[in-house]
């Protein structure tokens, strides 16, 4: 009887093993995508990414299994297939794994090929898709501020800053520790972790410049100017940063499409001294009967881009008439002093946000039909100004039905993110975008999550997405010393 009770456990264990192994060698197969979220499918993707992990949205599915297999790679090596399985709808990638996968697949596009089993015990094979794998790496870290999508007030506002290579996140700054202050408006200097910014608003605010870890509070503000600074960049040598001042003003709308506009009363731009705490101004940058903001230095230091309204849009109904153009003026970094000429770039639509690649070659702004803050503009969308030519282009592969906004560069200039509310037209999330060297770009994907259902859970804006090459050298805990200090002041 012993004998017999192993003989029995034995084929059960067999048995068992057997139904577990089942394959989808008899899938049926299928012409369509599977309903994926995030949508990863036929993105290009950089070898440095976390694993793109997934859910399949079809309550039907008990399983799920995915192939990866590099494109024109010996098929006998298994080192060029990646196989994930999943008991739900949700799969991950194993890390270590995912990583060393991607290293073999540079330079070449790998099949995506998904099975799904239904609650029936029956297996669906999708139509596959591709993955192109390139060598150019994305900048390892995205700083972005976490903000609920509200219209006039704020609450538990963080700055964070995640590494896009793991799940690793680090809290810059915290409302907890500022007193549920508005922080806002970070920046880098060169995609450089040592060079940076950001403002804390409020009384005994002050803009928190970075050098090399050692924080200084800053008032950039003189006696003459209408407000501290609001939107800056630095210059290349990182001895001056560009910056706007702005009275900025809310209002509602009557009609339903159009919820808020938020716009400027008067802005103009500056440029600040950071060795010598000086200010400098023009009067071609700060003309009263215009409106100047979103000022950044073009790679070479020569320029300052920003973008220009006639106050006279201000009149308007609903502000139809505020259009920013884009344009440029000289600016000379060994004598910390503007030019006397303005260059008009682009005028059709309203520019905000420009931002110049780090080789010089592309200037990539938000177009909206008006006004100046494109986050409640479900049609603001991104362009691209090749400077060498001035053709610009609409880039119809990346610009969605909602607003597409707020951007930054990589420092190789092939990456770029931008805040996108695609999904559901309230909340941002940060999307990267690669751009080949013939200046064209790729289809965008999200950051990708360790919880495929984290943008499902999240309740709050991916906003200002700022890339890094490194991780900055303070954290929340700084900040909130250095926001003991008194401001330094400029002249």
């Amino acid at each position: 009887m012993k004998y017999k009770n192993i003989l029995y456990s034995a084929m059960t264990g067999i048995l068992l093993l057997a139904s577990c192994a089942q394959t989808h060698e008899n899938a049926e197969q299928v012409d369509h995508l599977p309903n994926m979220y995030p949508d990863y499918t036929d993105v290009t993707i950089p070898v440095n990414i976390a694993p793109l992990n997934f859910e399949i949205r079809d309550k039907n599915l008990t399983n799920i299994e995915t192939t990866l297999t590099i494109e024109g790679a010996d098929a006998n090596d298994a080192a060029n297939t990646l196989t994930a399985t999943s008991n739900s709808q949700n799969l991950k990638f194993d890390m270590d794994d995912w990583k060393a996968f991607l290293q073999k697949a540079v330079g070449k596009n790998i099949k995506v090929q998904i099975y799904s089993k239904s609650n029936e015990g029956e297996w669906t094979a999708f139509r596959p898709f591709t993955w192109q794998v390139v060598g150019d790496s994305l900048d390892a870290y995205l700083t972005y501020r976490l903000i609920e999508p509200d219209y006039e007030v704020w609450n538990k506002i963080q700055i964070k800053q995640r590494c896009i290579e793991n799940w690793q996140e680090k809290i810059l700054a915290d409302h907890n520790l500022q007193e549920n202050r508005c922080m806002n408006c970070h920046a880098f200097g060169n995609q450089d972790s040592n060079l940076s910014m950001v403002y804390i608003r409020g009384e005994g605010g002050g803009a928190i410049l970075n050098r090399n870890g050692k924080l200084r509070k800053l008032n950039l503000k003189n006696a003459n100017m209408i407000s501290s600074s609001v939107y800056y960049c630095f210059s290349p040598s990182g001895k001056y940063v560009t910056f706007s001042t702005n009275i900025i003003i809310p209002a509602f709308h009557a009609n339903a499409d159009k919820r808020l506009e938020v716009y400027d009363s008067k802005s103009d731009v500056y440029v600040a001294d950071l060795d010598n705490n000086r200010i400098i101004s023009s009067p071609l940058t700060s003309d009263s009967t215009h409106l100047e903001t979103f000022p950044t230095f073009s790679p070479d230091g020569k320029y300052v881009y920003y973008c220009a309204a006639d106050r006279k849009g201000l009149e308007s109904t609903n502000l139809k008439g505020l259009k920013y153009s884009l344009v440029r003026i000289p600016f000379d970094e060994k004598t910390g002093s503007f030019g006397t000429n303005i260059d008009t770039l682009y005028r059709e639509r309203s520019v905000c946000h420009p931002k110049i690649s780090p080789d010089g070659r592309y200037c990539l702004f938000t177009v909206a039909d008006y006004g100046t803050f494109p986050i409640w503009h479900p049609e603001a969308d991104l362009y691209m100004m090749d400077l060498q030519t001035g053709k610009v282009d609409s880039l119809s592969m990346v610009n969605s039905e909602k607003s597409d906004t707020y951007h930054s560069w990589s420092h190789t200039g092939r990456w770029f993110v931008f805040a996108s509310k695609r999904d559901d037209g309230l909340y941002g999330k940060p999307y990267f975008c690669y751009v080949d060297r013939q200046g064209k770009a790729h289809k965008p994907f999200v950051l990708p999550q360790r919880e495929p259902t984290f943008y499902d859970d999240c309740l709050k804006s991916f906003n200002i997405p700022e890339l890094s090459r490194g991780p900055v050298p303070f954290d929340a805990i700084d900040i909130e010393n250095v926001m003991k200090q008194e401001a330094e002041k400029f002249k």
